[in-house]
């Protein structure tokens, strides 16, 4: 199944042919009664897939870089220094990305910035691939950490704004699938090309980061501009043609439609008094305020916690534990891979049906727990049978829980809080938090272990992720079934905030679900 832009309407394209045409050009009259909730989720399917495969990007270069960097330290000859900061330089870049992302995402629409954003980063992946020296190499991963800035920014603003309230939560999660599957991928692509010579097996891995460029080409002739956007820009009848195919019935079809119209009237009156929205970022109203705390706050705490600590220095972790050998030290980073995939797909099952709140106490006591657990078993277990053993437990305990939690729940929240008139910069203030931290702690942490150990380091982002579950009780509410602008007033009140509708005792519902 396709889209097809034609002029200032999008058509379905698939083997029904003229059939299919016909009941989507259909008036609201004519539609009256017929049952198309098939073909609605299908394509609302179709569109939160082809916006999130960007993400494959994201991840196929965290997981990728954790054993081609074992490689270019060799056929390169860099030191330590210059490896962290290879590795966390893309984190700290995309924040450029991620800022001019919001502005882009306004004037360009949602849909082209996602093309920009592929562009970018296979731009600087190809020159990653040839760079005969470190510095042509960090050129390249300057390029693509501004493309993967917009893209991590994009991405979850595009699936929220076009998907109905009651599957926003599991589409809005589908880029968090696609970066753990890149990541995988990455892993993957690592134990298959590490037997190759040492000056040809990192270009090959980073090489084949090339390839989904072709799918996302694709996907800009199968998704629609987000109809948020089009009513933005007053392109009323093209947003209605787009909300019919995402909406199960007509009445509803209007009811979103007048709701995003009022949301889109606000924010234009408050333009044409030529108030800037970041200037009402920088100087909250209380309810302003309160979203930016959550969705900053959300964003920061998924980094700071250590999960790309755990993802880039995987091998290095494992050789800590006793792991001896390149080929055994990116075995058992596959291993990691698979199990951070499974468990973001249980998340995308259940986050819709329990809520966000529990998603995130589940994830984050995990996660303390397991990142507590490494830092015992690298501090006082040594290089035994026992030690290994717990060690990769822990790192595959950590990844499983930040999967059904706080690793998806993270860009639903940051991308469903903020209003309409806020939301593609806010959005892109959230991620920016999150990409600085990704990169503090990436270009930090061999320094950070070689003062304190591996294990003393593990042991204080356990203290981190202890902060995080106050944190989610403190300042997240339940999100669950609302839409963008019942979030909305639900920030408004600061009585209804942060307690929202969901409390500790409900993960109890959690664990009988699952």
């Amino acid at each position: 199944m396709g889209v097809q832009e034609n002029g200032n309407k999008y058509r379905r394209m698939d083997a029904a042919g003229n059939e299919e045409d016909n009941s989507l050009t259909q008036s609201p009259e004519q539609e009256e009664g017929f049952d198309k909730s098939g073909s609605t989720r299908k394509y609302v399917l179709a569109c939160a897939f082809f916006a999130s495969l960007n993400s494959v990007l994201l991840g196929y270069d965290v997981g990728v870089m954790s054993g081609a960097i074992i490689f270019i330290k060799e056929d390169l000859k860099i030191t330590e220094v210059q490896q962290e900061v290879l590795v966390g330089i893309l984190s700290i870049i995309s924040l450029f990305g991620s800022l001019a992302g919001g502005k882009t995402s306004d004037v360009l629409g949602r849909k082209w910035t996602i093309a920009l954003a592929a562009i970018v980063f296979q731009s600087g992946a190809a020159i990653m691939t040839l760079a005969p020296s470190f510095a042509v190499l960090i050129i390249g991963r300057l390029l693509a950490g501004v493309g993967i800035g917009f893209g991590v920014m994009i991405a979850p603003l595009y699936i929220v704004e076009i998907s109905p309230s009651i599957a926003r939560g599991s589409l809005t999660s589908f880029p968090e699938i696609f970066i753990n599957l890149g990541i995988l991928l990455g892993y993957v692509s690592n134990y298959a090309f590490a037997r190759l010579p040492a000056h040809i097996n990192w270009r090959v891995m980073l090489g084949v980061g090339i390839l989904p460029s072709v799918f996302i080409a694709l996907a800009l002739f199968v998704i629609p501009e987000s109809p948020r956007w089009l009513v933005m820009q007053g392109r009323i009848d093209e947003a209605r043609l787009v909300l019919s195919k995402t909406n199960e019935s007509v009445k509803e079809v209007e009811e979103r439609l007048a709701e995003i119209q009022v949301a889109a009237g606000s924010a234009n009156a408050e333009k044409n008094e030529e108030k800037a929205v970041w200037r009402e970022i920088i100087n909250p109203s209380p309810a302003v305020r309160r979203m930016l705390i959550t969705g900053c706050g959300i964003q920061c705490f998924q980094q700071i916690t250590g999960i790309d600590a755990t993802v880039y220095y995987s091998p290095t972790i494992f050789k800590g534990a006793g792991i001896k050998g390149n080929n055994e030290l990116l075995a058992a980073t596959v291993a990691v891979g698979f199990t951070k995939t499974i468990f973001i797909l249980i998340a995308i099952i259940l986050i819709d049906k329990v809520g966000r709140k529990p998603l995130l106490y589940v994830s984050t006591i995990g996660m303390t727990i397991c990142l507590l657990s490494l830092s015992l078993s690298l501090t006082f277990l040594g290089n035994g049978q026992l030690g290994i053993a717990l060690a990769i437990l822990s790192v595959c305990g950590n990844v499983a829980f930040f999967s059904v939690g706080i690793g998806p729940v993270c860009w639903v929240l940051s991308s469903e809080i903020f209003p309409l008139r806020l939301r593609a910069q806010a959005s892109a203030l959230g991620a920016v938090g999150s990409r600085v931290s990704s990169g503090a702690i990436a270009m930090s942490f061999l320094s950070v272990s070689h003062a304190i150990t591996v294990g003393g380091t593990f042991f204080v982002f356990s203290l981190i992720s202890a902060l995080s579950v106050a944190f989610v009780y403190k300042c997240v509410p339940e999100t669950k079934g609302k839409s963008l602008e019942q979030i909305e007033m639900l920030f408004q009140d600061e009585r209804e905030w942060p307690v929202g509708e969901v409390e500790l005792g409900d993960t109890e519902r959690l664990v009988e679900n699952r």
